[in-house]
């Protein structure tokens, strides 16, 4: 895909987004065009795959008549084929480009034809057609937050209609290019509005997207020297989208696993692989608090990425001493900062082989108490950190604390040291309008600076475990890179010339005002030299 298709391609969604902005918030357009996309997938997926199995015969899926009998049996033909290759089935009659066809045929009266109950029973026939199969847990209640009946679509249902034909023509105009096997434009441009709609939902964003620049270092981070992953997994996986950019970071990825907590976020993050052309038997998505109920206790993984939320809230109840993502350590992360249970949590799915990469707050480096003693087990006696890289701050949506990224290994190379890296000097990202980004030559630098392992003067140190025994196992990045500037040297001779020059002016400019105001017979406001 060009970069000018992509702007293309941008302009028609934003432009679509526009029909509904006014009229409802961000986070309720959002489900309103990301779930029509999906359905649009759905379709097109469908159409595509119906036609391979009806090509011996010459038949395109749209001319099954679908009340003849022999109509009845080709669907009943493709349908399980359908099931068992797609996870789901649609009729001819049901497929996106038919109901948007539909809806914006005008009738007499200057209207259009009505497809709101048609719509809603086709939604509901896409999670039927998955009961009782091995896809009903990837596609049930997907479509929850699509809601056609809400009010803020229009006072009456006509109104409601004419908005959301008026949607779907516009989606319909769009070419995914599914047919071509190379292309992603589909996924592009979900991946385009996830990032849009996260930059305008302030604080919530941080729920649902990591971004794309800050997900592209933790995936370069967890697929060093690997060419092909068995697993994946993210305990906290948002929209799914830090999943996925692992995946393009190699060749080729087994399985993806990822828990969410968000209801609607999970929906999106279903979505978002199978979108990516993802088969559902590939990934497993659960719907849950991680920590308090996580939802896949016994499996190990080969790379773990996490931006989990900010030192959020957990229980740290009593019984989670005996609980074995925990108990080896003899305490728990504060009920307050959540941060290191994440972490906890993480290293307990870690496989032999495996690598993590987690966005963390700056204060896991220094806090103590529990979390110091956290620290000093992961470092002393796990000796699992492989490195700590400190980001440029505002780089999240809804909040500009400075972040870091810890890099964890089971199977460390240098089990003697632990690199550290300060990306957040002002030369290391870019500066815009709401939030910083790093470009493509800082996340080249982190990157090179990790895999190279090098210390760099005011960049990055190579530092021995017991130079970090010293300092009490404190990790706060600027007692291993020093990134004093130190001031230019002063020449006092200079400036007292220049201050003698500046009395000198002063005392003339004095006398100027002092002779204007003699002419004009007024008071003078200066002294003079007389």
């Amino acid at each position: 895909m060009t970069e000018e298709q992509k702007r293309i391609l941008e302009r028609q969604l934003w432009a679509i987004a526009d029909t509904l902005r006014g009229k409802m918030n961000a986070d309720e357009f959002r489900d309103y065009i990301l779930g029509f996309i999906f359905y649009k997938y759905l379709s097109e997926k469908m159409h595509i795959y119906a036609n391979e199995i009806l090509a011996e015969d010459g038949i395109d899926y749209l001319d099954i008549n679908e009340e003849s009998e022999d109509g009845k049996a080709y669907l009943e033909a493709v349908q399980h084929e359908s099931v068992e290759q797609l996870g789901f089935f649609l009729k001819p009659s049901e497929l996106f480009s038919q109901i948007a066809k539909r809806g914006n045929t005008p009738l007499e009266d200057g209207g259009s034809t009505f497809i709101l109950g048609d719509l809603a029973k086709i939604l509901d026939n896409i999670e039927r057609s998955t009961m009782g199969t091995e896809s009903e847990d990837d596609f049930d209640k997907l479509f929850e937050d699509l809601d056609l009946a809400s009010t803020k679509l229009g006072r009456t249902e006509k109104q409601k209609n004419e908005l959301i034909a008026k949607v779907l023509a516009h989606l319909d105009e769009i070419d995914f290019e599914l047919a071509d096997s190379e292309s992603d434009v589909l996924g592009d441009a979900y991946e385009y509005l996830i990032g849009k709609f996260a930059s305008g939902a302030g604080k919530k964003a941080g729920e649902f997207y990591t971004p794309q620049e800050v997900s592209t270092v933790l995936a370069r981070l967890v697929t060093t020297g690997k060419k092909r992953l068995k697993t994946v997994y993210d305990p906290t996986c948002g929209s799914g989208s830090l999943l996925l950019r692992v995946a393009r970071e190699v060749e080729e990825v087994g399985a993806f696993y990822g828990q969410e907590l968000n209801r609607t976020t999970y929906n999106l993050a279903r979505m978002n692989m199978i979108l990516h052309d993802v088969h559902y038997r590939r990934f497993d998505l659960k719907q849950e608090d991680t920590l308090e109920h996580p939802q896949h206790s016994e499996l190990r993984f080969e790379a773990l990425v996490a931006n989990p939320p900010f030192s959020a809230k957990w229980s740290a109840r009593e019984l989670f001493k005996g609980d074995d993502r925990f108990s080896q350590y003899g305490v728990l992360a504060p009920k307050t900062k959540a941060d290191f249970a994440f972490v906890q949590h993480m290293i307990h799915h870690l496989d032999e082989n495996g690598q993590m990469a987690v966005v963390l707050p700056h204060g896991v480096l220094f806090r103590g108490a529990a979390e110091g003693h956290i620290r000093k087990y992961l470092i002393e006696e796990l000796n699992m950190l492989d490195a700590v890289i400190g980001l440029p701050p505002n780089l999240f949506y809804g909040t500009g604390i400075p972040t870091c990224i810890l890099v964890v290994k089971k199977c460390r190379e240098n089990p003697g040291d632990i690199i550290f890296i300060d990306a957040s000097g002002s030369d290391n990202f870019e500066k815009t309008k709401n939030q910083n980004t790093l470009r493509p030559k800082d996340i080249d630098r982190i990157i090179d600076t990790y895999r190279q392992r090098k210390t760099e003067d005011k960049y990055s140190y190579v530092a021995e475990l017991d130079e970090i025994k010293e300092n009490e196992f404190n990790l706060n990045i600027p007692r291993y890179v020093d990134t004093f500037e130190p001031e230019p040297l002063v020449d006092l001779e200079a400036v007292a010339k220049d201050l003698e020059l500046l009395e000198s002016s002063m005392k003339a400019t004095d006398q100027a005002i002092a002779n204007f105001c003699k002419e004009l017979g007024v008071v003078s406001p200066v002294g003079t030299s007389e």
